[in-house]
C-alpha cells in the first residue's frame, strides 16, 4: 500500500536501523578495558578537579566568539547563495526582463531569487562581507586566539 508518508517511514526506519548499527558496532569494537582515567568525567577542556565554581580561561571564550563569528556569517552566506542562483526556469532566465519591476513575459512563470540587476551588486557587497569577515579572522590570528597553551 503505498501512501504520501511512505517516504518519511522509511527515512525514520533507516535512522533507526543506523543508530543501532552504531551501537552495535562499538560495542563489538571499541575498547573493552575501565580504567580510572577512562571513567572520569571531562568537562570543557578541564580536568574536574576542585571546585565546580572555578574561573575558566579566557581562550576558552575567545574560540566561542570566534566559532560564532563564523557561525553568523553562514547564517548570512547561505540565504544569499540560495536566492542568488535560484530559477524558475532556463526558459524563465532567458526572458527575464532586466527591469524589476516589469512584468514577466507572458506564459512564463516569474523568475525566483535576486533580480537580474541586482544580482552584481548584492554580489559586491557579499565579496565586501567576506572581506570584512576575513579581516576579523585576521585580526583574530594575529592576536593569538587560536593558540591553545
Amino acid at each position: 500500500m503505498e501512501t504520501e508518508f511512505t517516504p518519511i517511514f522509511l527515512f525514520i526506519l533507516v535512522a533507526i536501523m543506523t543508530a543501532i548499527g552504531m551501537l552495535a558496532t562499538s560495542a563489538l569494537l571499541g575498547p573493552k578495558r575501565q580504567t580510572v582515567v577512562k571513567q572520569m568525567p571531562y568537562e570543557s577542556g578541564m580536568d574536574p578537579i576542585g571546585d565546580a565554581r572555578q574561573r575558566f580561561d579566557v581562550r576558552y571564550y575567545l574560540v566561542a566568539i570566534v566559532f560564532l563569528l563564523f557561525d553568523v556569517e553562514l547564517l548570512y552566506l547561505y540565504p544569499w547563495a540560495v536566492a542568488q542562483f535560484s530559477t524558475s526556469s532556463p526558459a524563465a532566465v532567458a526572458s527575464a526582463p532586466l527591469e524589476p519591476s516589469a512584468p514577466p513575459a507572458p506564459g512564463l512563470p516569474p523568475v525566483a531569487g535576486i533580480p537580474r540587476v541586482f544580482r552584481v551588486a548584492v554580489f559586491i557587497e557579499i565579496l565586501f562581507f567576506i572581506a570584512i569577515v576575513a579581516a576579523a579572522y585576521a585580526f583574530a590570528w594575529r592576536k593569538g586566539v587560536f593558540e591553545w597553551r
